[in-house]
């Protein structure tokens, strides 16, 4: 079918269905630079390039769907944080986000500590070359091998959440005869204004130990009781994309407050503070995210203010930013498979991957933004759903958005964003073959994840 012959589905000014897009942009063909990676733009025939090379080039050479990592853009960022927080914080990048041996190498050149919450993302860590020392271990239900390989290896500082885990710890360390550095993830009772599954210091939820029904202190108490234990700090992380720095202030008050209790109750200072991550990105035109260095400044006068009022010396700030560094890089490239018109609904554009390589939609309500990058359009704007190729009806990449009414198979679309969550959380169903992450600097395109094959499904099927 040609590019005109579509039936046409809803346009801008038609009565549109109820959803979570806003108005068309102005202009279809422009990149919001707020959502796509800073060296991604367009040539003179209107196709996208990122890192010097066109988006054609990669998915003739790489095929689609493929992750599209922008390496200057992650470096950038990893800078920026860094920067931000100075010799007297550390950040530590989450490596649930996105982890590869390229990433982390990435990392340790640019200065960033690691933190990872499985005994296999430590294990990427150690093989490309992250100082264990630099490494911090998360997670609510660590299992005895997991703390072993942690305490073995030598990992700088293990984020302990449970009764179990303190006695389970510390019977590794009497065994090794080492003495591990903790810190106790507690629950603040802050409500973050985000998404129910990624809140994170409400009571009602898995992680950590309660301020409120005495819970960590009692931690304090039994991590202090433990020779093999040396308890630096206290970890609160409150949710994931927030946009505001409020909910931050209300956690730092609470974990100053239990900080200046242990001193009254033990006589020790503790030396340190982590606040976890959770900020977020742009994923659409209308998110508006603060820069590294307005959210380092205000956390650490946040938590400067707040023990001052307590009479107690700062401790180390530490965060854990993931998703704002990672997430904004990379981008999924895509090829149109259908297009579909509705009448007086919208218009489904299907593609080559979907929820097996972002079920961020499917699982959170996530919005993105989508753009037609192999060629210039100047059609009129028609609103679309894309959706993937997967057996489910929730199978959405992009709930609502708009794209050209002359879009055809063949075509090549682009969700930007997609760095965060997405190869992470991919899966094979269907039995989908995830996609290679493909890393792009100076014109060149190299893959550090490559696409799964056949192969690689049937090698794990013994039969």
């Amino acid at each position: 079918m040609s590019r005109s012959a579509h039936p046409a589905g809803p346009r801008h000014g038609d009565v549109l269905p109820e959803g979570h897009y806003s108005a068309p942009p102005a202009d279809l063909n422009a990149l919001d630079p707020k959502v796509w990676s800073c060296t991604v733009a367009r040539d003179a025939e209107g196709v996208a390039t990122v890192g010097g090379i066109d988006v054609k080039s990669l998915a003739a050479e790489f095929g689609t769907p493929a992750y599209v990592l922008d390496e200057d853009d992650f470096r950038a960022r990893a800078r920026a944080w860094r920067d931000a927080f100075g010799t007297e914080a550390d950040v530590f990048y989450a490596g649930k986000a996105f982890l590869s041996k390229a990433i982390v190498r990435w990392l340790h050149e640019e200065g960033l500590n690691l933190d990872v919450c499985s005994s296999g993302e430590l294990t990427v860590a150690l093989a490309a070359g992250m100082p264990p020392q630099r490494i911090a271990l998360h997670g609510n239900n660590k299992t005895a091998d997991e703390l072993e390989h942690a305490v073995k290896t030598g990992v700088g500082r293990i984020v302990v959440d449970s009764y179990e885990e303190i006695e389970r710890l510390a019977a590794i360390t009497a065994r090794q005869g080492v003495r591990q550095q903790v810190l106790i993830r507690i629950t603040v009772g802050v409500e973050a204004h985000t998404h129910e599954f990624i809140a994170t210091a409400h009571e009602d939820q898995k992680f950590g130990l309660s301020l409120g029904n005495g819970s960590a202190a009692e931690a304090v108490r039994r991590v202090l009781g433990h020779e093999g234990l040396e308890l630096r700090g206290i970890h609160s992380h409150i949710g994931s994309q927030i946009f505001d720095t409020a909910g931050f202030e209300v956690a730092a008050r609470r974990v100053v407050g239990l900080l200046a209790e242990i001193r009254d109750e033990h006589g020790v200072e503790l030396p340190e503070i982590d606040l976890g991550g959770g900020l977020g990105i742009a994923y659409t035109s209308e998110d508006d995210p603060r820069e590294p260095a307005e959210i380092a400044a205000a956390l650490a006068d946040i938590v400067r203010r707040e023990c001052a009022a307590a009479n107690l010396d700062t401790p180390r700030l530490s965060v854990e930013p993931g998703r704002a560094i990672v997430g904004p890089t990379a981008f999924t490239l895509y090829e149109v498979g259908t297009v579909k018109p509705l009448e007086g609904l919208r218009t489904y554009v299907s593609v080559d991957g979907g929820m097996s390589d972002n079920i961020r939609t499917a699982l959170y309500d996530a919005e993105y933004s989508v753009a037609l990058v192999s060629r210039r359009s100047d059609a009129e704007p028609m609103l679309v759903r894309v959706v993937g190729k997967h057996c489910e009806s929730g199978d959405i990449v992009v709930r609502d958005a708009f794209l050209p009414a002359d879009l055809a198979p063949g075509d090549l679309i682009a969700v930007p964003a997609t760095g965060a969550y997405c190869r992470s959380m991919a899966s094979n169903y269907n039995h989908a073959l995830k996609p290679p992450v493909l890393a792009v600097k100076d014109g060149a395109a190299r893959v550090i994840v490559r696409r799964e094959t056949e192969e690689d499904l049937l090698r794990l099927d013994i039969g």
